[in-house]
């Protein structure tokens, strides 16, 4: 009866072990399966997940893992194929029309300065070559866009004086502003500022925060621009006090073909892409562009960029 009951302790000990050491395998093979799945995700690999094991729950999970994996590969495959077809259609579009558009506008301002024209044709001319103008400079957006995604032309990056560009900026604009009554405030320190950039792409960035805060803005009277550093990075700020951009509008505001529900008034129109060629330049330059705002309190544009040392 002792044996009988010693065979029964040593085969249940034996059942046991055997079943502690199949968890610990198990946990093994799961802790790989979850390491390697997010390696494969973070680094978007086109790999599959291989374990030898003869557990068939985990074989089934495995297949099952390895048909999402495949799903998802062929759905990024087919969204980066759409992409680029977007974007070369985009930039045949823009380029075939930008030629004869060119010729209609030029057509109109010459027929616009025929002084024999009567007042009343002379105002539809002056609509259409109004009209004729803005859809050339939307085209060039779409041209310029498509040609900055698709990056044929990589930014060069150099040592950029940011004291001397964004004065340059100011100083372009000052006309502009004393005309329409806006007070200007800069802050920009004595001691010169250098970061990696490009000073003809962070010139054309500043200009079009500048233009969209003197349009957007110019209700709070007042438009801004501060540079200020720390050990690693060096900020511009451009900023107004007008009616500002609506937090749930905020994350959206820098997306392709994003308008505000503003733009349905006319003061406010615009083509929803200025600011995205504005994030996509500065990110061409190694830099970061984020936005705060609080209506007529304040809203800022900055743009961030790694710090030299002169």
């Amino acid at each position: 009866m002792v044996y009988f009951l010693l065979t029964i302790i040593l085969i249940l000990a034996g059942i046991i072990f055997y079943q502690y050491k199949a968890k610990i395998n198990r946990n093994r093979q799961l802790s790989y399966i979850q390491q390697k799945l997010t390696t494969i995700i973070t680094n978007n690999t086109r790999e599959n997940l291989l374990v030898f094991t003869d557990d068939k729950q985990l074989i089934s999970l495995l297949t099952s893992i390895n048909g999402l994996l495949n799903a998802n590969q062929k759905i990024l495959a087919d969204y980066i194929t759409n992409q680029e077809s977007t974007k070369k259609m985009i930039s045949n579009i823009s380029h075939d029309l930008k030629t004869p558009l060119t010729v209609i506008t030029g057509y109109l301002e010459m027929v616009a300065l025929n002084k024999a024209i009567p007042i009343d044709e002379e105002r539809k001319i002056s609509k259409a070559y109004e009209k004729a103008e803005e859809l050339q400079t939307l085209i060039t957006k779409f041209f310029d866009l498509t040609k900055i995604e698709s990056g044929d032309k990589q930014a060069s990056l150099e040592k950029v004086n940011l004291n001397e560009v964004c004065k340059k900026c100011m100083l372009g604009f000052y006309e502009i502003l004393t005309d329409n009554e806006l007070e200007i405030s800069i802050n920009i320190p004595n001691k010169n500022l250098y970061a990696i950039g490009n000073e003809e792409i962070l010139t054309r960035i500043l200009n079009n925060l500048i233009s969209n805060a003197i349009k957007y803005g110019s209700e709070g009277n007042i438009i801004g621009l501060n540079l200020t550093t720390d050990d690693q990075f060096i900020y511009i700020e451009i900023w107004d006090k007008g009616k500002g951009i609506q937090e749930k509008e905020q994350e959206k505001i820098f997306e392709r073909l994003y308008t505000l529900e503003d733009s349905r008034n006319k003061m406010y129109q615009g083509s929803g892409l200025g600011l995205t060629i504005t994030k996509r330049l500065v990110e061409s330059i190694d830099g970061k562009i984020q936005l705060t705002s609080e209506p007529y309190d304040k809203t800022t544009f900055t743009i961030q960029l790694k710090k030299l040392t002169a």
